[in-house]
């Protein structure tokens, strides 16, 4: 069996129940202390106080008296104290005389005097110090403590010792109902704590185990639905955090649903043209080699179209689980940039469409030229692919610190303000401005905007849509350059 609670509620009511006892029994036993202590302060001033007046009347009774010991013994017998018992040795230690305590018949018949055998202890107790000194000691009894002061006492030259001895059976009573008290008041106070600190963490709870049954219930079907905000900061505040977290999980979901969608109709229309034409081309029993040829020739051109869209989903997925592996080796971005114009300059040709590369500046990084040159293609193809013939693509370098931009700008007809947050999405396409081509070098499947800024994240660099308005769109790029060891 487990001796730690295992729910909160009630770990969090023994906390607080141990937190109160912890204090609270230091408070009782130091209150206990400081009690004891006052009344055992109290009651040598009253010891003292009597031995005081007792030494004034013998003084006075010294005087009528024929010897000191008839002084001692008449002064005894007319001073009484209620549960003090006075008593003078010699310089030896023998009893010379002791009084009875308690002053009326009444306070006899109630007064503690201890018993002779008590007596004897006291007494030895007293002769075992310096007579010579004064003192106070406590000396337990057979049926209560007595507390017990001495003083050295001078009369007509003769040393004595004067001792009082009270009976503390009073305080011991005082004592012991204290501690009954704390006894029952403590444990009682624990109680209602501990109750009442119960209560407390359920009411204190309950905005957890609403937010917890709520959770419980969302699923991929009710992605909508969030957690219950309240019940104090710290809770709200995790309820924000974790709705918060929904409203991702939610995105991502859509974004996945969406991939989906968008990858199966991708795939579908290259796969329904191989489809297609072969169950044309084998519908005829004769055809001639032109025809065969020009329906291999269709099926050709889907079947690279269907490669690269496969390619690209193959490079973004291994992108975003963190498999694809950037080989980090000395390179130039300029020659990059230059490679990648030269390389597009004749499908920019069959367009129509001028390539015009600027100044360039020597920027060298540390990065993977295949993914880098990748990124560049698909910006230039992009560009080729919506300007106008007899349009320009102009490619253009420039350095700012330790970074470098390359912009890419066209005169297409530009990008919607409605769409420019979504052009970097997978699959997704400005259809009404931007039109698809098959002899695209890229997939053409909306894919490469989405590639390029994967790319350019993994160099610690960024892809943004600068500016769109009809004649001039751009784009840029900006990576992190610096010398090469």
């Amino acid at each position: 069996m487990r001796a730690w609670p295992s729910t909160l509620r009630a770990r969090l009511t023994l906390w607080y129940t141990v937190l109160l006892a912890v204090p609270l029994i230091a408070f009782a036993a130091a209150s206990y202390v400081v009690v004891e202590r006052t009344l055992e302060r109290r009651t040598d001033v009253f010891i003292d106080d009597a031995l005081t007046a007792f030494s004034r009347e013998l003084f006075a009774e010294r005087r009528a008296a024929m010897s000191v010991v008839q002084a001692m013994q008449t002064a005894v017998t007319e001073v009484k104290f209620r549960d003090l018992n006075i008593a003078i040795l010699d310089a030896d230690g023998r009893l010379l005389v002791m009084n009875a305590t308690g002053g009326t018949s009444e306070e006899l018949s109630t007064s503690r005097r201890p018993s002779a055998t008590v007596e004897q202890q006291l007494l030895a107790e007293v002769r075992q110090r310096n007579l010579a000194e004064a003192q106070a000691l406590t000396v337990q009894g057979t049926t209560a403590a007595y507390r017990i002061l001495s003083r050295p006492l001078s009369v007509q030259r003769q040393q004595f010792t004067l001792t009082g001895a009270y009976s503390l059976a009073d305080i011991e009573d005082v004592l012991s109902q204290l501690r009954d008290l704390f006894l029952v008041a403590i444990p009682g106070l624990l109680l209602v704590s501990a109750l009442g600190g119960s209560a407390l963490a359920k009411r204190s709870l309950a905005p957890v185990a609403a937010m917890s049954a709520q959770a419980a219930v969302i699923s991929a079907s009710n992605m909508h639905e969030r957690l219950p905000v309240g019940g104090g900061d710290e809770l709200v505040g995790l309820a924000r955090v974790v709705n918060g977290l929904l409203d991702r999980l939610e995105e991502s979901f859509d974004q996945q649903r969406r991939f989906v969608t968008d990858a199966s109709h991708e795939l579908r229309t290259p796969t329904a043209v191989v489809r297609t034409e072969a169950d044309v081309t084998l519908s005829r029993g004769h055809r001639s080699e032109a025809e065969y040829r020009e329906s291999v020739t269709v099926i050709q051109d889907a079947a690279r179209r269907l490669t690269r869209i496969v390619d690209d989903l193959f490079l973004l997925s291994r992108a975003d689980s963190g498999h694809l592996v950037m080989r980090r080796e000395p390179l130039y971005l300029e020659e990059l940039v230059q490679e990648g114009t030269r390389s597009v300059r004749s499908v920019a040709s069959e367009r129509g469409v001028e390539i015009v590369l600027h100044e360039v500046v020597e920027a060298p990084l540390a990065g993977d030229a295949d993914l880098l040159g990748r990124l560049l293609l698909n910006l230039l193809d992009n560009a080729i692919k919506h300007s106008p013939r007899g349009g320009t693509v102009d490619v253009a370098m420039q350095l700012h610190g330790t970074r470098c931009e390359v912009r890419v700008s066209d005169m297409g007809p530009g990008i919607p303000p409605e769409s420019a947050a979504r052009i970097f999405e997978r699959f997704y396409r400005v259809d009404s401005a931007r039109s698809r081509t098959e002899t695209s070098a890229t997939s053409g499947a909306g894919l490469g905007l989405a590639i390029a800024r994967r790319i350019a994240e993994m160099h610690q660099g960024t892809v943004e849509l600068a500016l769109s308005r009809p004649g001039r769109t751009e784009f840029v790029v900006t990576v992190p350059v610096g010398a090469l060891g």
